[in-house]
């Protein structure tokens, strides 16, 4: 009888999804140091830097829960991992629970593929928690 196991090498390696709080559409987007708040979500391919998916923020001008609903529509869309400027307690715990990691460059100004590579170069260990209190990305 033939053995059922395939070899390793058959096993395609599965891309990395990263969504970041955005600015605007694209990868040439400003990154948004809001999570709750931000404009857009934009999901790049971690090895390829193309965009996957990218979708208006239902919470951007929520009333109240915007980490929460923020935080749902991200997790419908199943990136390994967030990048965003900040992340309120809600939020966190939201997708902490989901096992997706936040990466937090709190004062960071740049595009979200200049993000991208400061997260490759740097492999910044993921937030274990909020980096500011509830209702951050107010104006």
């Amino acid at each position: 009888m033939g053995s059922c196991l395939l070899p390793l090498f058959n096993i395609r390696r599965e891309e990395m999804k990263i969504c970041m709080s955005s600015k605007g559409m694209g990868s040439d987007a400003m990154l948004d140091p809001r999570f709750g708040r931000c404009a857009y979500f934009v999901i790049i391919d971690s090895e390829t830097e193309k965009v996957i998916d990218e979708f208006e923020n239902p919470a951007a001008t929520a009333d109240h829960g915007a980490g929460i609903l923020a935080a749902q529509a991200v997790m419908e869309k199943e990136p390994a991992a967030v990048i965003t400027g900040n992340v309120g307690p809600n939020a966190s715990s939201v997708l902490h629970n989901a096992d997706i990691k936040v990466y937090t460059f709190a004062g960071f100004e740049g595009t979200l593929l200049e993000a991208l590579a400061k997260f490759k170069k740097e492999s910044p260990e993921a937030a274990d928690g909020p980096t500011v209190d509830g209702h951050f990305g107010l104006e």
